[in-house]
């Protein structure tokens, strides 16, 4: 058969007849649950620690953004050189660095320790992200959408219990309670060392990090259109996490300042957006597998466009109510992303993991950071009525050629 503009040239991607290792599966979600759930309290503590320290928006942006950024440089740089070298219990390293970082968080008493700690949880995150996107990738039976989908709605889980538990625990007791985080950090330790010694075993069998690859770790396209790719995937993440950067750092102040809603009434509403996202998050991977990675790239991000319009036009209730299909749907991408990024560059699991996890948390930054800035010079209101456009970034997507693994299995 010959490439089209629209098809992958044709390569059988063999599903592996091993069903995924589930226990692993299992443990890896959990403790993305946890390493997220930890780095998810910092953005949540943001209005107590902007009332203690006496910072503007443009300082709390600055706290992100040196959290994200810290993840989003080095986590290519780690994917890349754990591609040549896996190391397995690098992934409990990861998150004993979190749990630095969070009791250096609940006794901080200046601003720059309050961005070394920031610093030190992103490093964590630059360490796990790369080395458990392909150990989900190992243990996925071939079935890597879903994989990635179980993977990552433990991240998106623990996103939303962070606000939720910090309404609980750190609202009314101060910044000091931050350090019964490092609870769910010492529990990550202890379920990565396990999953370490698994992948540690399986390593041996399984070299490249999966259970079935393509039978070539050579792109499926020529160069020229793989880097073009992967930068139309990059421009759909800048355009998912700069939006989502508007809810992570500064939903609870909108409701507050815009609504007149209580801090912790605050939190809880943050955690029925992140809550729909991590729910969205464990449909795209299993729909990819089944009908290709595009259709569920084009609808996640495009789909939103018109509730994002509506949203800064919408009472309290129909706020609440509208950043549930929001966060629902624009969640239901990444999965389909990651693992569309992986068959482009077989070979290359862990830069891959590294390079979309750190973009994304990068972009997230990034747009926390201008956000603040631009909150600060306008409103917090003008921020959200501007962000609305930015789902209109999802045409891009019409771009992307059409990957079909499932029909290319089927020919096996």
């Amino acid at each position: 058969m010959t490439a089209t503009s629209t098809e992958v040239p044709e390569r059988v991607i063999a599903r592996s007849p091993v069903a995924p290792a589930a226990a692993i599966l299992a443990a890896l979600s959990v403790s993305h649950m946890l390493n997220d759930l930890v780095q998810s309290v910092l953005a949540a503590i943001y209005p107590i620690l902007k009332a203690e320290f006496r910072l503007d928006f443009g300082q709390i942006g600055l706290i992100t953004l040196v959290f994200q950024a810290t993840a989003s440089v080095l986590q290519p740089l780690i994917g890349l050189f754990t591609d040549r070298r896996p190391m397995p219990f690098s992934l409990a390293v990861g998150m004993g660095s979190s749990l630095v970082g969070l009791v250096l968080l609940s006794v901080a008493w200046s601003y720059g320790l309050l961005l070394v700690a920031a610093g030190l949880v992103g490093l964590g995150s630059a360490i796990f992200h790369p080395e458990a996107s392909r150990v989900a990738r190992l243990a996925s039976g071939g079935r890597y959408g879903l994989a990635q989908s179980i993977f990552q709605v433990g991240g998106n889980a623990g996103t939303a219990l962070g606000p939720l538990l910090a309404a609980l625990l750190v609202v009314p007791h101060g910044q000091a309670s931050v350090v019964w985080f490092a609870l769910a950090a010492l529990t990550g330790i202890i379920l990565l060392t396990t999953v370490g010694a698994w992948y540690r075993k399986n390593l041996s069998d399984h070299p490249s990090g999966s259970s079935s690859e393509i039978p070539s770790n050579r792109p499926v396209f020529p160069r020229r259109r793989t880097v073009a790719t992967i930068g139309i995937l990059l421009v759909l993440i800048f355009s998912k996490y700069f939006y989502m950067a508007s809810f992570s750092s500064y939903y609870t102040f909108y409701l507050i300042h815009r609504f007149g809603v209580p801090i912790g009434q605050s939190q809880v509403y943050l955690f029925v957006f992140l809550g729909a996202a991590a729910a969205g998050t464990i449909l795209g991977g299993p729909i990819g597998d089944r009908f290709g990675r595009k259709p569920v790239i084009w609808g996640s991000i495009l789909g939103i466009l018109p509730l994002t319009l509506a949203l800064p036009h919408a009472n309290l209730f129909w706020t609440v109510v509208l950043t549930v299909p929001i966060g629902f749907i624009l969640a239901s991408a990444m999965p389909a992303i990651l693992v569309y990024a992986q068959e482009l560059l077989p070979g290359r699991i862990g830069l891959v993991g590294g390079l979309f996890f750190g973009f994304a948390f990068g972009m997230g930054g990034l747009g926390a950071a201008v956000l603040g800035e631009l909150a600060d010079r306008t409103s917090i209101e003008f921020v959200y009525a501007l962000c609305a456009y930015l789902p209109f970034i999802g045409f891009a997507a019409a771009f992307l050629p059409r990957l079909h693994p499932k029909v290319a299995a089927a020919r096996a």
